[in-house]
């Protein structure tokens, strides 16, 4: 009797799943059940769950020795998504599941000892590879069932417990249709903060404006109180809403971290994330024994605040200098390497000094130390550098509201729209913070008096090649949001000024 039977599953290794061969083979006289294909511990307890599974859901586990293969034997499997597969492959050896029809599907789901299946991680991703594979059906956890749904092309079948998942693969009942079409995603933030309620601070709106049309880095200097982490929680309202691709990539890595809720399927509001500043450097770049997204692929599409900026480890705030470049961050241990996507903007915050106020005579010794837990190269990569100063009793006091994040973010996209064709489909670039050198000379000519002006700013400011060519992008995001198709000397007097205060405060 041929008691080997084969179907599909996946485990995610990063933000991609891989195909896994999950192949059972139960008979023999001696009573066993191991599981094997580098297995972690989760993996392993699944003899447990599945044989307890089994009995309770009125069927018969086989006897004898039963052997569970993962395959590739060489990679490495996390989580318990494996328990469904592994118990229909048991229930096709004692012939209780026609074989034949369980090798078309790819099958994912935790089980509870009375049979529920339970929701697991990453089941985008494997949507995902489903589709490029093409595998008949994809059958998930009828809580992950609208993430799954996201994918055209799949044919997803959710499943609440073994029973229902055995009767669906035998075609004694139709596979139960998603209940919502995973495109529809998560609904607007009701509300959501908006400028409107910012009292004051003119100037920093406008900077935080061109900040979002560009895509660009921004560090706020101020006293406390000044609205500081007030200013940045409203950014995410004023970028462009997310497209379709955004949203696909925002919800796979926020899936693979297990923040997409029960019965959610597209993510499509932008990321905020704000760690605190005890987080480690792992907990912020991502990593572990299994590696895992950080906050800065959590924050990808979106913003990452760190408040308190100088209160971070430096350690912490160095490795996000590979992010901040290239839009990505790649974590290298002895099993090899993955590449997580971190295309975020960041927006810092800090105090002038200890004392929380800007020295009129420059930083003291106490000051000089403060300030220095913030490397010049981090500095460099951030185009902005505004000072949000403390707000006057009349300002606190007026009544009447500012301009609303829906307006401000109407002008936001109107600039991006302009970056998009200028820069081209397919090139991988998005908005002007991605430019490089080769772009900076084709969109961002510069004449005798724009040289002159840029030189006269590097000399007096102490400017690095790198601030240059940050300086030369916000010029350019300046001349989007005025619909010019040139840089003009104004835009880079505008673009100079959001780094004068480097001078004054560090020197």
């Amino acid at each position: 009797m041929n008691t080997f039977v084969r179907t599909w599953s996946a485990t995610v290794l990063g933000v991609e799943a891989c195909p896994v061969a999950v192949e059972v083979d139960a008979g023999g006289s001696k009573e066993n059940f191991v599981v094997v294909g580098l297995p972690d511990a989760a993996v392993k307890e699944s003899r447990q769950r599945v044989r307890s599974a089994i009995y309770n859901n009125g069927f018969a586990c086989p006897e004898g020795f039963i052997t569970a293969s993962l395959a590739p034997a060489d990679l490495k499997k996390t989580g318990p998504c494996f328990d469904l597969p592994i118990a229909l492959g048991l229930l096709a050896c004692a012939g209780m599941v026609n074989r034949d029809r369980l090798a078309d599907w790819m099958i994912l789901g935790e089980l509870g000892l009375n049979g529920e299946v339970r929701p697991v991680r990453g089941v985008l991703a494997v949507a995902l590879l489903a589709r490029e594979r093409r595998i008949r059906g994809l059958m998930v956890p009828a809580v992950n069932a609208a993430e799954a749904s996201v994918v055209e092309g799949v044919k997803v079948a959710p499943v609440r417990d073994l029973r229902e998942a055995a009767d669906v693969i035998d075609g004694k009942i139709p596979p139960p249709v998603p209940t919502a079409n995973g495109r529809n995603g998560q609904p607007p933030q009701e509300g959501a903060p908006d400028f409107a309620e910012v009292k004051g601070q003119e100037a920093v709106k406008r900077a935080l404006e061109i900040a979002a049309a560009g895509n660009h880095n921004v560090l706020m200097i101020g006293p406390p109180g000044s609205g500081k982490s007030m200013l940045a929680k409203r950014i995410p309202g004023i970028m462009p809403k997310m497209t379709l691709e955004e949203s696909l990539e925002t919800t796979r890595i926020q899936s693979v971290a297990g923040l997409v809720r029960p019965e959610q399927s597209l993510v499509k509001n932008r990321p905020f994330r704000s760690p605190h500043h005890t987080i480690s450097d792992i907990g912020l770049i991502g990593g572990s024994a299994n590696p895992n997204p950080g906050e800065v692929s959590l924050a990808h599409n979106g913003v990452l605040f760190l408040d308190e900026l100088p209160e971070f480890r430096r350690s912490a705030l160095e490795v996000l200098r590979q992010p901040l470049e290239d839009g990505q961050v790649t974590i290298s241990r002895a099993a090899g390497s993955l590449t997580f996507p971190a295309r975020f903007m960041f927006v810092g915050a800090m105090n002038p000094s200890p004392r929380g106020t800007l020295e009129a005579r420059g930083p003291g010794k106490a000051s000089r130390k403060y300030l220095s837990r913030i490397s010049g190269p981090l500095l460099d990569r951030i185009d902005l550098h505004l000072e949000v100063p403390a707000l006057q009793h009349a300002e606190l006091l007026s009544a009447g509201p500012g301009e609303s994040s829906a307006t401000i973010r109407t002008r936001v996209e109107k600039a991006r729209e302009l970056q998009g064709c200028r820069l081209g489909r397919g090139t991988g670039l998005f908005h002007n913070a991605q430019m490089g050198p080769r772009e900076l000379r084709k969109f961002v000519p510069l004449d005798a008096e724009a040289k002159a002006l840029l030189s006269h700013a590097m000399t007096d400011l102490g400017l690095s090649a790198r601030a240059l060519d940050r300086i030369l992008k916000v010029a350019r995001t300046i001349a989007d949001l005025a619909a010019s198709e040139s840089v003009e000397p104004d835009h880079l007097a505008e673009a100079i000024q959001y780094r004068t205060l480097d001078r004054q405060l560090w020197g």
